[in-house]
């Protein structure tokens, strides 16, 4: 199996390359593309993402993204006006988002739309139990999206998120970062499921939001302010 590596593209982007497969780079893109698209797009403040983590128009809750992985949900809730802690521990995802924030940096300085969104948006290359274990951590909202084996046969899964799978593997330790989540929130936990999927550590939720493909399952510990 040929070797993922980071290199630059001909645009100065930071890249996952896998030389052997069939697909093109895979880099964070904070401007352009499906991010821009959803960040327009998606559906604001009723969008199910927002409405699980508790977003509102007088409310912008702290909010920690604890599997950050290229960042997209993260994106979607800077874009919406919460301030976001991104925590990865992977070193080449870290390095992937590191160089997206700074491509957005760049263009925020040109584009008054873009400029508030490296502001929110915080990157920390930490492991997220030990950092939500720490006296630090300052977090109303925990957000989750553990990574496990795609549930598609592999023909049927993009190679790009194939490739990013086999760089991250799966989260083994889901369960224990749902209790340390739990443990750090100030109002709630909230882990992004396939809809039909079980409950993380069969836990049962509080209750849930459900879009057309995922599943928000939210975990209160006390009530969002109105």
């Amino acid at each position: 199996m040929a070797e993922l590596i980071l290199d630059y593209d001909t645009e100065g982007r930071l890249c996952l390359v896998d030389e052997a497969a069939n697909h093109g780079p895979i880099y964070v893109d904070f401007v352009a593309g499906a991010g821009a698209h959803r960040r327009k797009f998606g559906g604001g403040l009723q969008q199910p993402l927002a409405r699980a983590c508790g977003l509102s128009g007088k409310f912008k809750p702290q909010l920690c993204d604890a599997n950050a992985g290229m960042g997209r949900d993260s994106l979607v809730l800077a874009s919406l006006g919460a301030p976001v802690t991104l925590l990865e521990r992977h070193p080449q995802v870290a390095a992937l988002l590191r160089d997206g924030l700074r491509r957005l940096a760049q263009c925020g300085q040109l584009d008054p739309e873009l400029q508030p969104l490296a502001q929110l948006m915080t990157l920390l290359e930490v492991d997220a139990i030990e950092y939500l274990s720490s006296a630090t951590a300052r977090c109303d909202v925990v957000y989750l999206d553990p990574m496990f084996p795609p549930r598609q046969k592999s023909a049927k899964v993009k190679k790009e998120m194939a490739a990013f799978h086999r760089l991250v593997g799966r989260d083994e330790d889901a369960a224990e970062l749902l209790q340390a989540a739990l443990a750090a929130a100030r109002y709630r936990v909230v882990v992004k499921r396939p809809r039909g999927a079980d409950w993380l550590a069969a836990r049962k939720p509080s209750h849930a939001i459900e879009g057309k493909t995922v599943r928000y399952d939210i975990y209160v510990n006390s009530a969002i302010p109105k």
